[in-house]
């Protein structure tokens, strides 16, 4: 490259610097940000059966202890953080977020749960709701759910949770499930998902100072079409 070539190179590129400026100075950064890509959307699962039909009068977002006990759910703690986004990536705040799962047994409080060889947890709270905050963030304090077999008793189902999320515009019911998980290759409602299977993985890691040792953190966003 001479002399003139790399200075007018040189020359090129801050022009280009400069109308890039003037174009965020002048509100042209919509249209930049525009044209990425929008990010896909959670996929959907199935409601499932056992959809708690009886809520407990306990709520809250802590499901390893029911108001009025003094012992706590057994099983490994699991805190949950995430947030409702819609595609362009904008918090949805006031989604109504809805969790209900299995205890660490793999048993439902469900009356049609058929899996009775597992046994109930009295102390489980096993279903939570909540609001999301103004960023579009939710959090619960549960247990890791346990695995069960399927109906038929040929499979196994994978732990996971059920959520079932309500924007301004748009309900999605989903499951989350938990990365590296040797039984999610069998879990025949995951392997049939459409769409981007991971999007429904959580990233993993020691909850730290959130928790005691051995509690998990477990972060997961949820992306709705329009919010």
């Amino acid at each position: 490259m001479t002399e003139s070539t790399a200075y007018f190179s040189r020359r090129r590129w801050l022009e280009l610097m400069l109308a890039t400026g003037g174009a965020l100075a002048t509100g042209s950064l919509s249209q930049i940000l525009a044209q990425e890509p929008n990010r896909p959307e959670t996929p959907n699962m199935v409601l499932g059966p056992f959809y708690p039909q009886v809520k407990q009068a306990d709520r809250d977002t802590d499901l390893t202890i029911i108001r009025g006990h003094h012992t706590p759910a057994s099983g490994q703690v699991v805190h949950l953080r995430g947030r409702v986004l819609d595609h362009r990536g904008e918090p949805v705040r006031n989604a109504r977020v809805e969790l209900w799962q299995t205890n660490s047994h793999g048993r439902y409080a469900h009356q049609s749960d058929p899996n009775t060889a597992a046994p109930l947890d009295p102390n489980f709270q096993g279903f939570g709701a909540q609001l999301t905050d103004r960023e579009g963030r939710f959090r619960f304090k549960t247990v890791k759910p346990g695995p069960y077999p399927s109906r038929e008793g040929t499979w196994m189902r994978a732990p996971h949770f059920h959520f079932d999320v309500q924007g301004r515009v748009d309900r999605k019911v989903t499951q989350l499930y938990f990365p590296n998980e040797p039984l999610n290759d069998q879990d025949r409602l995951l392997q049939t998902v459409r769409g981007d299977r991971t999007a429904l993985l959580g990233t993993v890691e020691a909850a730290g100072s959130l928790g005691s040792p051995g509690d998990l953190l477990v972060r997961w966003d949820i992306i709705l079409a329009s919010g």
